[in-house]
């Protein structure tokens, strides 16, 4: 493996490895939160129809305050089942025998009922506003919030079958830069849109944008990497996409109003633009896409990062044309034997690659799985915040 004779030449985990991985790190953290952002931007709080009589604040049938907002809620918003004001319904008429009646009486008629035709009051106890709040997707609008983390996923697939194919074309590092900017515009236009449609597509960009970045990162740490270190570079990867988790849950409850936490995890994304210039383009990409000076000026920069000056010296072209012949003579595995796991077929050094596509497609499928089952509980009735009265 000519390449891998190069990087113990120059330092397979050094210096320049870890200032790399420094530089990729908080990418990694900023993305996770981006792409788990409606966990609380969807958040659907306790809500109940809007009633001119208890909800403008110029009008009001209870000057005296001799009936208390609870009363009053009794004669304009039913109860359902648990005996909780309706979310979605209201009285056409106030129904003043409510006031006189108790629990025992069953054989009245039902009163006449209507939707929400004015809007709904919500409850801004645990976040002032979210993007169900803003938009009034609730009771029959419901549906629509899930279209916002469909198309965020949806923007993953599409990012996923284009970005691979522009990373080898153009560059790991051209197609970082470009979708950490794209990132920090679409993600900063999000947070000041005021059109839902709108709101979806920026999201569905920025579900690309994700996706390319997460995939860039790993590449131009893992392709400097010796392959004996790989395994702990991945885990760092790893603890720094849960890192990403648990900091998302902090500025959530920091930052409750879903445009100001749009903005904190969006706009970091520009400093990451400005800062992916000091990244070093993959020296094996740089090869094999017939551009062998800019590959060993890459090398010997990471020769001399690492203190290896007279192995940077000692760098010349016999190495970069060793590795360019030999390397596509050696890698013969097809896509269609790494999906379907063909070991008989792979070389041996295609093997780990299947074995880690395989934990990283399990990973990623139970996690999804979590944050759909979490977030149907969450959207279910009994789940869906408390009684309001005011």
């Amino acid at each position: 493996m000519a390449f891998q004779e190069l990087l113990d030449q120059v330092g397979g985990l050094g210096k320049f490895q870890i200032l790399q991985m420094v530089l990729i790190v908080p990418f990694l953290v900023m993305t996770a939160c981006q792409m788990f952002l409606e966990n609380f931007t969807t958040v659907i709080p306790g809500h109940r129809c809007w009633v001119h009589t208890l909800d403008n604040d110029t009008v009001s049938d209870n000057d005296s305050g001799i009936l208390s907002p609870e009363t009053l809620l009794r004669i304009f918003i039913p109860l359902d089942s648990d005996l909780r004001p309706e979310k979605c319904h209201r009285f056409i008429h106030p129904q003043w025998q409510l006031l006189h009646l108790n629990g025992s009486v069953t054989n009245m008629t039902e009163p006449d009922k209507e939707t929400c035709l004015d809007g709904w009051v919500y409850d801004q106890s645990s976040f002032p506003s979210t993007i169900v709040t803003e938009w009034d997707l609730v009771c029959n609008y419901q549906s629509q919030k899930s279209v916002v983390q469909s198309l965020f996923m949806a923007g993953m697939l599409v990012g996923g079958l284009i970005g691979g194919h522009l990373s080898d074309r153009f560059g790991r590092k051209l197609i970082l830069r470009w979708c950490l900017l794209q990132l920090t515009i679409v993600g900063t236009s999000a947070a000041f849109v005021s059109n839902f449609h709108i709101y979806c597509l920026l999201r569905f960009l920025s579900g690309c944008s994700s996706i390319i970045i997460l995939a860039n990162d790993g590449m131009l740490i893992t392709e400097w990497i010796r392959p004996p270190s790989r395994v702990m570079v991945i885990t760092v990867i790893s603890c720094a996409f849960s890192v990403g988790h648990i900091l998302l849950g902090g500025l959530a409850f920091v930052f409750r109003e879903w445009r100001t936490l749009q903005l904190v995890v969006s706009v970091p994304f520009l400093v990451f633009f400005f800062s992916s210039r000091w990244l070093v383009e993959s020296a094996r990409w740089l090869i094999i896409n017939n551009k062998p000076e800019e590959g060993l000026e890459a090398l010997r920069k990471v020769a001399y990062t690492n203190g290896m000056q007279n192995a940077g010296d000692a760098l010349t072209m016999e190495y970069r044309i060793i590795w360019a012949v030999e390397q596509p003579r050696h890698f013969s595995c097809s896509w269609w034997d790494f999906l379907f796991w063909s070991t008989r077929l792979c070389p041996k050094k295609c093997r780990p690659c299947v074995w880690l596509w395989q934990a990283w497609e399990s990973a990623v499928l139970l996690l999804l799985s979590l944050v759909l089952v979490s977030t149907c509980w969450s959207s279910s009735p009994q789940s869906s915040g408390h009684e309001l009265s005011d």
